[in-house]
């Protein structure tokens, strides 16, 4: 079995011996209750990862010497998800697959037709229970890289991201061409858009694909919002090798 991973910062995983303290030495030493002898990774989420043995272990802190480091290069080309807000905790559920397939970007986005909306006063608090998703997610997966999920897109927003990417793909039931047919280019962004339950407008449609954006197909049957994502990074994953 894989050894459990924990987030820490750069500098402490370019010494001997680390000690993981705060939220993450807590779970790992209360929770986990880990002990010394017990193997522990440790990543900063950018990459670096340090393979370590627990030396020493309290109630809220671990001390670890480093065995061994690895530096992940950073992935080629990137996987980009902009996702409409789904319904209740489906955004979350669709963080938590994206992350755990390995997206490196997922861009939640204001579409027209989104039923969810996040008023200005609420809008922190979602985007925190987002990130903090795909934080969770990407220790589970054993990732040294963590998916960036940037702030709440508009479509102006979005329009931008498929404008700059090598490969933009729109995700819409009618399209012609099937996702699977797509040629991923060796690096740069590949952009997926994700349009919500009540499907992406005209306009929508319209605006990415003067942007460069070309509509694709995702299989026979129609998908949830929440599934689309995960199902379509999948695809393209495959496709680009790095699955």
């Amino acid at each position: 079995m894989s050894p459990p991973v924990f987030l820490t910062g750069t500098d402490a995983l370019e010494r001997g011996t680390v000690v993981l303290d705060g939220p993450e030495g807590r779970h790992a030493a209360a929770v986990r209750r880990l002990r010394p002898g017990e193997r522990v990774d440790l990543t900063d989420g950018a990459g670096l990862l340090a393979e370590c043995v627990v030396t020493a272990a309290d109630r809220a802190s671990l001390t670890l010497d480093v065995r061994a480091r690895h530096r992940q290069p950073p992935p080629a080309p990137r996987i980009v998800v902009v996702q409409a807000l789904p319904k209740g905790d489906r955004g979350e559920l669709a963080v938590e697959a994206m992350t755990e397939v390995g997206v490196d970007v997922i861009v939640p986005w204001a579409a027209d037709r989104c039923v969810t909306r996040w008023r200005p006063e609420r809008r922190e608090k979602a985007l925190g229970r987002w990130r903090t998703t795909a934080r969770e997610a990407a220790k589970q997966a054993r990732r040294s890289r963590l998916p960036d999920v940037p702030d709440l897109a508009s479509t102006e927003d979005v329009a931008a991201r498929v404008a700059g990417a090598s490969l933009a793909l729109v995700l819409h039931e009618e399209a012609e061409a099937p996702l699977s047919a797509a040629e991923p280019p060796r690096d740069g962004d590949i952009v997926l858009v994700v349009g919500p339950e009540g499907g992406i407008t005209d306009a929508e449609l319209d605006r990415f694909a003067s942007a460069g954006g070309r509509p694709a197909r995702l299989g026979p049957t129609v998908l949830r919002t929440s599934t689309a994502g995960v199902a379509a990074a999948s695809v393209l994953l495959a496709a680009t090798g790095r699955w």
